[in-house]
């Protein structure tokens, strides 16, 4: 603020003694000191809440790209989730129109002669579907599902129980030298 150095002060004193006088000086010093004291207090508290809106701001800032960022995030994940629901979609459809496919393909066989031929006898007709309606679950035609063996899970492919594992008997001890004696050591 001020630049106020010791002979500035100097000054002042002097003819603020000569003014007022030396027995209301120090009482006089005194409300100058209150005074300047109330003045920092001021100033100070001024600086700090002009500083703490400028914080609150800046907060009010990064909170207001933070959420610019989650709706970001969000509008992804709804994005990516609409696409799997419409690749899945699509994957079933394929696989509905392929089990359609090899149903077709088992009727038609059934429907062949021993000698690969399609059966005509008593006016069977190969390219006629059968009068008897397919077995729906949900409205759905009922997916038959194969036995799987090997390390799949069976149980969940198949209509089926599951394999039984085999058990293995223990053997003897084979012969090792050839003496018709099993060596046991």
């Amino acid at each position: 603020m001020f630049d106020i150095g010791f002979w500035e002060i100097l000054i002042i004193t002097l003819v603020a003694l000569l003014v007022v006088g030396p027995e209301r000086l120090p009482g006089l010093a005194r409300e100058i000191g209150r005074f300047v004291g109330k003045a920092r207090r001021f100033v100070n508290s001024v600086r700090s809440d002009i500083e703490q809106e400028l914080q609150t701001e800046e907060l009010r800032k990064m909170l207001k790209g933070q959420e610019e960022e989650i709706q970001e995030l969000k509008s992804m994940m709804q994005e990516t989730e609409e696409t799997l629901r419409e690749d899945l979609k699509e994957t079933e459809e394929t696989l509905r129109e392929n089990l359609d496919d090899v149903a077709d393909d088992k009727a038609k066989k059934k429907k062949l002669d021993p000698e690969g031929r399609p059966a005509t006898s008593m006016g069977a007709d190969p390219t006629r579907k059968s009068d008897k309606p397919e077995k729906k679950v949900d409205g759905r035609p009922r997916i038959k599902r194969v036995p799987v063996a090997g390390n799949l899970d069976g149980d969940l492919l198949t209509d089926a129980p599951p394999p039984q594992p085999v058990e293995r008997k223990p053997t003897e001890e084979a012969d090792t030298d050839g003496d018709g004696t099993a060596n046991k050591a």
